[in-house]
Order: C-alpha cells, then sequence, then structure tokens
C-alpha cells in the first residue's frame, strides 16, 4: 500500500503489478483511490495466478444507490458560466466519460472518481417532490433551470428510473423555463412535454458531440450514443420545434481533431447554436486520464498531455475563471479561431436564446403543507 495515486507507470510489465487495461463498456480502467484517502491499493501477481484470475474477472455491474434529497436546486455564481440555477437528478454517470470534470464529487461519497463513479449510481429518489416544495416556496423567484448540468440526466438507469422526466413533467405543470445537455437519445421519449414548453419559449436542449469519430467515441464516453444516434436526435428535436444547440465539449489536442466537421454535421440536422469548452482535469481528473492514454493511446499520450498543459499555464488543470474553459495560449487561441470561423460560415449563434419566467405558475402543495 502506499499513499499516492497508482502511476501508470508503475503498472509496466515485468514490474509484478497487475496492468491495466481497458474495460469493456467502462471508461475507467481502475477504481483510483479518491483524495481523501489516505491509501490506495494496487493489483499484485504474487507468482500464483492471480494475475489470471484478475484479467478473467466479468465487468463490474451498475448498481443504484438511493439517496433522499433535502434540497434539489443549485445555485452557481461561477463568472465563466451560463446558468446560475441547476438540478441533477443522478450522481454518477454510467455514460463512463473520462473526463467527466464531475469525478471528482464521487470523494465526497468515499467513492473512487474512477469505476464507481460509472458503476454507482446514487438516484435522488424523491427529486420531484422536493424541487415541488422548493417551487411553491414564497421566496423562489423563478429563473432557467438546467436540468443534468453535472451528469448526464438521459443516462441509462433513466430509462427505468423516469426521475429526469418526473421534473420535467413538473416544470411543465408550472411553466418553469428550462434547458439540458445530453448524450443520450433517450431525450426523444420526453418530446410530448418539451415541445408545448419550447413553442411558448421555456425549453431548450443542447446535445454533445465531442467528435464523429464512432471508435474514439466508444474509448472516451463508452456507453454513451453513437455521434451517428446523437445527430438523429437533433434532427428528431429540431423537426419538432425545439431550439437545439450542439456541445463540442471538450475540444483535446491529438485527438478530436474534426471540429468543423461535427459543426457542419450538427447544422444540416438543425442545430443552431454551439458552444465548446477544452479539456478540464480537476483533482482525480487528471490522473485517470493519464491512465486512458495509456491505455488506449499509449503513443500520443506525452504529446497530448504536453499540450494540454501548454493551455493550463504548465499544469494540468488551471481553476482561474478567467480561463478554465477556453485554456490559454497559441494551442488555445488556434481551437477558438477554428471554432468561431465556422461557426460564423454556417451561422450559429445568430439570435440568442431566451427563456420566458413570466408564465412560471407556483404549484400547489398536497394536503397541509399547502398551508405553510
Amino acid at each position: 500500500m502506499n499513499s499516492s495515486y497508482a502511476s501508470p507507470a508503475a503498472h509496466a510489465e515485468g514490474s509484478g503489478h497487475v496492468p491495466l487495461s481497458a474495460i469493456k463498456g467502462r471508461g475507467a480502467a481502475s477504481r483510483l483511490a479518491h483524495r481523501f484517502e489516505t491509501r490506495s491499493r494496487e493489483g499484485f501477481d504474487d507468482g500464483w495466478d492471480t494475475l489470471a484470475e484478475h484479467l478473467d474477472q466479468p465487468p463490474p455491474a451498475t448498481e443504484v444507490i438511493w439517496e433522499d434529497a433535502r434540497s434539489v436546486i443549485t445555485q452557481n455564481d461561477s463568472p465563466d458560466l451560463y446558468l446560475d440555477r441547476a438540478l441533477n437528478p443522478y450522481r454518477g454517470c454510467e455514460h463512463g466519460c473520462i473526463y467527466c470534470y464531475a469525478r471528482p464529487t464521487h470523494s465526497y461519497l468515499n467513492l473512487s472518481p474512477g469505476l464507481d463513479f460509472e458503476t454507482r449510481i446514487v438516484a435522488k429518489r424523491n427529486i420531484a417532490a422536493v424541487l415541488r416544495r422548493e417551487l411553491a416556496s414564497r421566496r423562489y423567484e423563478p429563473r432557467m433551470l438546467a436540468v443534468g448540468s453535472a451528469t448526464d440526466c438521459y443516462q441509462p438507469v433513466e430509462r427505468e428510473l423516469r426521475l429526469t422526466r418526473s421534473v420535467i413533467e413538473l416544470l411543465h405543470e408550472t411553466s418553469h423555463p428550462m434547458s439540458l445537455v445530453t448524450k443520450s437519445s433517450g431525450v426523444e421519449r420526453d418530446i410530448d412535454l418539451l415541445a408545448p414548453m419550447a413553442a411558448r419559449g421555456l425549453a431548450a436542449v443542447f446535445v454533445t458531440i465531442t467528435t464523429l469519430d464512432a471508435q474514439l467515441t466508444r474509448r472516451l464516453e463508452p456507453r454513451a450514443a453513437a455521434p451517428h444516434r446523437r445527430l438523429r436526435t437533433i434532427r428528431t428535436l429540431a423537426e419538432q420545434g425545439i431550439p437545439v444547440g450542439v456541445s463540442l465539449a471538450p475540444q483535446i489536442p491529438f485527438l478530436t481533431e474534426d471540429m468543423e466537421q461535427v459543426l457542419e454535421a450538427a447544422w444540416d440536422a438543425g442545430a443552431r447554436s454551439a458552444f465548446y469548452h477544452v479539456l478540464r482535469l480537476p483533482w482525480e481528473v487528471g490522473p485517470l486520464f493519464r491512465q486512458w492514454l495509456q491505455v488506449h493511446y499509449p503513443q500520443r499520450a506525452e504529446r497530448v498531455m504536453a499540450r494540454v498543459q501548454e493551455m493550463r499555464g504548465g499544469k494540468d488543470y488551471d481553476s482561474d475563471f478567467a480561463t478554465r474553459m477556453k485554456g490559454q495560449g497559441p494551442w488555445a487561441e488556434l481551437i477558438g479561431q477554428r471554432f468561431r470561423r465556422a461557426a460564423q460560415r454556417l451561422g450559429f449563434n445568430q439570435v440568442r436564446q431566451t427563456f420566458d419566467t413570466s408564465q412560471f405558475q407556483r404549484p400547489a402543495l398536497d394536503g397541509q403543507g399547502a398551508l405553510f
């Protein structure tokens, strides 16, 4: 045991350590110790065929952990974000995107930001009831609410649990404006709610397409929808009159190299707004991403990280509000120039999306709660 993160270099062939390898359907290759742990464990081949046993283990299954939330609307005052209120039905995300900046939040649950983040999903089963109470408060003032701002509100467990559906039903009932960002075609299920809300200036959807490269997508975002399927979702939403934007986040040097092609395909499908961020590697996301590079792109690993650090003032990550989304330096500026030129040429972001808060109707509480 040791007190530091397991380094990819420590798993070199012949070292005795169990080597890192891709896990089917998962983004992370390990249960990386979180930053509050004083010890971390590494698999070690002791000569008794334990290495073979490790490699033969089935992929970890997804476990849902129920949570009774006390509050569900979070407020944000970060100057570099367009939203100031958000709501997340889930903590953790089965999509398994290796770069997800929300991974470190699992550390507060004493769980790994690695495989635990993808396989141990916290579901707020009372989210609609708590949201109703918060919207009913006389002190509540409506503003656009971002649903699924940290983890995807349409990740696979939503098909069964329908927590996101229950939230949108309430927002529809109260005429409350909302937006959401997703990598899933599951959003199409709720068009019956989103379309009439959009017609009244109450809803918009953003679909993330990091790259059109299906093989890269399968490695970066293993349980999210394929790129062509996300384009079909954009088209379906747009045809139903729902304002659709495309997110090209994150941009990763020497990996996601088809920004212009993504924008062209999204425009053709019906998206009319677009934005991007560069790769962010806060806390444990840094070592997890380095592990991922060693497993999938070892020959490119040093080159990728050198450019990432170039955009972060020589570090893996810089939390400064002025630069954390777009980066700094020549490489960051090149990415920005490419985006601006392509977006302008195609016609993106010509009309600013607005949300109407004047239609909001405070919900009634059932029973005695309506007296307070």
